[in-house]
């Protein structure tokens, strides 16, 4: 086998890098499955993430749901927040969440930009396709991505990597304050997000 080539084709560039190819900021986590890739992508795109228990995910839903409650209106709770709804539905203004890109059987990809350190979220919907050229200052971008690896004869690798780069130094340096205090708790929702999934592959259980 020609290794120059075997190397060649193990770095092909993921959707995830030309989403957001410079950051300043990431996470990365993965986990090995017992379940063939196209099973473990199946589980992915199937994902709620509103079946991640957790402390902080908790947190953060209800955080959500804060200015609600301070004008004493009604809080609006999703019945799902599936992964597969941002590729298969037209998104809303609302949504600040939107898809960069899905390879079939091996990459899932989205994004989001926001003002995320302050007490209320504040978001901005950028539309996919200009997700990549937004360099509007005062904001951060963020990108996601579930990617699928073969990892064996019988399992696969599903890696989980969030992303984050912000469009001036002065958000910067707010991102890195905040980074610095929820990095820890966003490890514990990816992980539990590939615990989810894990149970789901391996079971061809519908996640719920």
């Amino acid at each position: 086998m020609n290794t120059d080539m075997s190397i060649a084709a193990a770095a092909e560039p993921l959707l995830l890098d030309a989403a957001l190819p410079e950051f300043r900021f990431s996470r990365l986590e993965c986990v090995a499955i017992a379940a063939t890739p196209d099973a473990v992508y199946n589980a992915a795109r199937d994902l709620d993430m509103l079946s991640i228990h957790s402390p902080l995910f908790d947190a953060v839903v209800w955080a959500r749901g804060v200015p609600d409650r301070v004008r004493r209106r009604p809080v609006a709770t999703p019945p799902s927040m599936r992964v597969s709804d941002l590729f298969d539905t037209a998104g809303s203004e609302d949504q600040p969440w939107v898809p960069l890109g899905e390879r079939a059987g091996r990459e899932l990809v989205f994004g989001a930009v926001g003002k995320v350190w302050r007490p209320t979220i504040e978001w901005r919907r950028v539309e996919p396709g200009d997700f990549a050229g937004f360099e509007e200052p005062g904001w951060a971008k963020m990108a996601a991505a579930f990617v699928v690896h073969p990892y064996g004869a019988q399992r696969s690798l599903l890696t989980y990597e969030a992303r984050t780069a912000c469009t001036d130094p002065e958000s910067t340096t707010r991102f890195g304050r905040y980074w610095t205090l929820v990095s820890p708790g966003v490890g514990i929702v990816l992980r539990g997000a590939l615990r989810v999934i894990e149970k789901a592959a391996e079971t061809g259980e519908r996640i719920s």
